[in-house]
């Protein structure tokens, strides 16, 4: 019989990469794999290679008032009755949680019905949802080896397996990072989430209008911008004379990062790791108000190593950013090697260690 595995992520990129990374591997395996999300994961299509995807009812805790936290709480109470009767029906051999409140229900869920589970957490900084979570998971999957917050009951039960990177990423490793050429075009993609798309939207067009002509007319931008933020962009670059090409989200998003001279983005943890995995130069700006600021964690790790830079957006005026972005792009031989000690960075065997923990919980086939 086959034995099928539950996976259970948050409705976001950093969430759903890493399960659809570790869904492609299992699935090889030979397993069956099934996903319970919330409604958020819609705006990434329908393409999780699962063979079921459920919705299950969560909440974030975003306020301390009564109220506030009672309504959260019964919503999460909502959330776990509906998990356990999906996992009564799934009966699934390993629960596996990505983290975010959405994975609260699945997991506790399945504690209740003795079923193994694993969380796996993608930042340096473990993330709320996991940090109670991990009080009760069968294992722990770390992407850093010194990761913030983890609990010291919890550091047995804990691998390291790195930060698992979809296949379609994993496909453009091969492909050589080709640096500027002498008056060649200069590619730039921007990309940051529904949450860090706005301020990209509003710095970036009048720094790229301040660079030097010789620098400004060879641009060709490549940017995701939220929904209402679009026709202002498009707007803000035709005055300003750069080519760019807007849009809300990118499903080729990895051929666009192999393609790019330079990456401009926000610095979640899935973010960063297909930037190693694929190597390519960045510049990034972590989301000031990030829980427990884990994007700064991550990308001052990625700019220790070399493998990109790190400009805090408290300090980012367009003047400034606009003589970074002439110094980053005015040095080819700098971008060459901040991609190659990027690339050198990725764990690329991430998706096959966590693979193999599941596989160890699920044990043999009955």
């Amino acid at each position: 019989m086959t034995q099928t595995i539950l996976l259970a992520a948050g409705g976001t990129g950093g969430h759903l990469f890493p399960a659809t990374a570790l869904a492609q591997e299992l699935t090889r395996r030979g397993f069956a794999v099934e996903l319970a999300t919330d409604e958020r994961a819609e705006q990434y299509g329908t393409d999780f290679p699962a063979r079921a995807i459920y919705r299950v009812p969560s909440a974030t805790f975003t306020s301390r008032a009564p109220l506030a936290v009672a309504k959260t709480l019964g919503r999460l109470g909502k959330g776990f009755l509906r998990a356990r009767r999906l996992l009564e029906m799934v009966q699934p051999h390993v629960v596996v949680g990505f983290g975010g409140y959405p994975t609260v229900p699945p997991i506790m869920a399945a504690r209740s019905l003795a079923i193994p589970t694993v969380i796996h957490e993608q930042n340096a900084v473990m993330g709320r949802a996991n940090r109670m979570l991990s009080r009760f998971a069968d294992a722990i999957a770390l992407s850093f080896p010194s990761t913030k917050y983890l609990r010291r009951s919890a550091q047995k039960r804990s691998i390291v397996s790195g930060n698992p990177v979809r296949d379609e990423v994993i496909s453009y490793r091969d492909v050589p990072y080709a640096p500027p050429e002498p008056a060649g075009r200069l590619l730039v993609l921007v990309f940051g989430g529904s949450q860090g798309a706005r301020f990209f939207s509003e710095v970036l067009p009048p720094a790229m209008e301040m660079m030097p002509s010789a620098a400004r007319w060879r641009l060709t931008v490549v940017q995701q911008a939220r929904p209402e933020d679009l026709n202002e962009l498009r707007a803000a670059y035709k005055e300003a004379n750069i080519a760019a090409h807007v849009a809300p989200f990118f499903r080729d998003l990895p051929e666009r990062i192999a393609n790019a001279h330079l990456v401009i983005s926000r610095a979640g943890a899935s973010t960063v790791a297909e930037l190693m995995a694929i190597g390519r130069p960045a510049l990034l700006v972590p989301l000031p108000h990030a829980l427990d600021n884990d994007q700064l964690e991550n990308a001052t790790r990625l700019e220790e190593s070399g493998g990109g830079w790190c400009m805090p957006q408290s300090g980012i005026t367009p003047e400034n950013l606009s003589e970074e972005l002439a110094r980053l792009l005015g040095a080819p031989d700098m971008l060459a090697k901040t991609a190659a000690r990027s690339k050198a960075m990725a764990n690329v065997d991430a998706v096959k260690k966590l693979a193999n923990l599941v596989e160890e919980l699920a044990g043999p086939e009955e």
